[in-house]
Formats: structure tokens, sequence, C-alpha cells
């Protein structure tokens, strides 16, 4: 794992005293430039829904870059809403709006889209939430419908399912996201549209775990979200990252037995230790689990791409 120098700073905030931002996310901020939206990755993590006064130095580049890496892999599945990454021209479209201190290795133009209200979640393994509800629906001793899905009796935490499933989720503007069965989404978005996000989620990600296979790792579960742009579905927000995914290492995981993961889920499980009552304000990370976050998001970066970030 990388090592983390002891003086490296986060940035957390980020602000322009001339571009308009229309929304601040627990990670991104987004500002309007008319047709277009400039997406900025900080480096503030989230867990259980409460962002937490520590950052992850570095993290919004990691975002950032894979995501990136991502879009261009799978853009022949479907339309994605990202112009550009690229420094140089982010800064020539701002001119004396761009920030270099703030904006560099953090931003994506993107193409402004209407949002679906609905998470596009698929699973491959069974943990998280979803064993959570298989076990209070007695799944363990006589399988259990979860959300309009059957899951088989004798499943243990971790175990690989007989194929993806496609859990969606409604999509909170405030508080938690709910788990819905398909039904519902199609109440949500209308039937044709909850079809086609259906199959574009599961084609995206069994092509993305076959990529992930062959750089050793499991892609476990991730979460998608799409919009439309003049009467087309067009990929936005982020796309596979430590963030919104789980990742485990192929080498070291056995049926019902999860490895440590290769992502966000390292602080869930130390704020899980520590027993936060999971409500604001979060706790400061200790340094030891910054960097230990931090260098899980550099090796997941490395193993899929090949390539170092660039910082």
């Amino acid at each position: 794992m990388r090592e983390v120098k002891k003086d490296m700073l986060s940035i957390t905030q980020i602000s322009s005293p001339t571009l308009r931002p229309i929304r601040s996310g627990k990670v991104r901020e987004i500002f309007d430039l008319g047709d277009e939206l400039l997406m900025v990755a900080t480096d503030r993590v989230s867990a259980f829904d409460v962002v937490l006064p520590t950052g992850i130095p570095d993290k919004g580049k990691i975002l950032n870059q894979l995501s990136a890496f991502w879009f261009r892999k799978l853009e022949h599945i479907v339309r994605h809403h990202m112009i550009t990454i690229d420094d140089e021209e982010i800064a020539r479209r701002l001119g004396q709006d761009y920030d270099e201190t703030q904006f560099r290795g953090r931003c994506m133009l993107v193409e402004k889209c209407e949002p679906y209200l609905l998470e596009c979640v698929a699973r491959r393994f069974i943990t998280g939430s979803l064993y959570k509800e298989y076990l209070e629906a007695g799944g363990v001793e006589n399988g259990a419908a979860i959300h309009g899905i059957f899951l088989p009796k004798g499943l243990r935490k971790g175990d690989e399912l007989p194929e993806t499933i496609f859990t969606p989720a409604t999509k909170a503007q405030s508080g938690h996201d709910e788990n819905i069965d398909f039904e519902e989404a199609k109440k949500i978005v209308g039937k044709e549209i909850a079809e086609k996000l259906r199959d574009i989620t599961l084609r995206l990600f069994d092509e993305a775990r076959e990529i992930c296979a062959n750089a050793g790792i499991l892609l476990v579960d991730t979460k998608f979200e799409f919009g439309e742009r003049n009467g087309e579905i067009v990929w936005i927000d982020e796309a596979l990252t430590p963030d919104s995914s789980r990742f485990w290492s192929k080498a070291d995981y056995k049926p019902g037995e999860p490895p440590e993961s290769l992502d966000k889920q390292f602080i869930r499980d130390y704020l899980e230790s520590i027993h936060w009552d999971k409500t604001p304000p979060g706790p400061e990370l200790p340094a030891e689990v910054v960097e230990e976050t931090r260098a899980r998001y550099f090796e997941i970066f490395r193993r899929i791409t090949g390539k170092e970030p660039i910082l």
C-alpha cells in the first residue's frame, strides 16, 4: 500500500466568487455554466449519510479520474455526461474563473441532464443492507423474497449470488435512500424507462465485473445514476468508484467470508467499532484511518487502470 505523507492536506471546501453554485453534495460541488455543469470532487467523505469532519487527501482527484476511466471504457453501452476532465481545457473555458489550487485534478465538465429520481443498484454478492434484510426475512432457513427478488435459503454473508440482481432505491433529497422493488421503480420513472435503466445497469455492471476480475478484484455491488437529455438516457454522476461501489480482493476471498474492502467500507467498519450513533456531527477520523483509506483508494485505482493517478 502507498505510504501517506503526514503533512498532506485535504480539500473539503470549494468556493468561487464568480461561478454560480447550484448544488453542494456530500462530495461534489456543482457549478452552473449554462448548458453545461462543472463538477468539482472534494476530499470530503461521508458515512451513514453524514459528512465527516475529516477529509481524505487526494480522494477527490482519484474519484474524478476513475470515473473518467469508466465512462470512456463503457461508453459503448450507454451515453455518459462527461465532456472532459482535462485541466488545460477546463482552464481555457473558465478563464479567470479557474482556481488552480482548488480545481486542478478535481474537475469534470459535463452536459446538463435531468436526473431520474432513482438509484440504480446492481449486486453480485450478498452483503450490506441486502444481507440484513435477508436475515430479517428468515432467508437463511427458508429463502426470502427481498424487494421482489427471491433469494435461496442458506446464503452466508459474502456469498456470491447466482446472477447479478437489480435492486433500485429511492433517490432521497435528504436523509436515507430507501430500497424498493422493481414495481415501485416503475411508478417513479415509468415502466419503459425503468426497464431500460435496469437493463443498462446490469450490462454496465457485468462488463465492469469482468474488467475488475482481470485485475484481481471482485466487484461486489455498485450504484449508478442516470438522467435524460434530448430524450436519451445518459449515465451521470460518478462511475464505479470506491465511494459508490464495494471492491474485494479476489485472492483473499473465501465463500461466506468476505475480505476487507478496498473502498469506503473501511471507514464504516471503523465507525461501527467506536459505537458512533450515526447522527451528526460525525467524529474526527484518526490519522491511521485516513492514511489507510487513502492507500486503499490508490490501490483500487492502480489495479483497475494500471496507472498512477495524476496528483
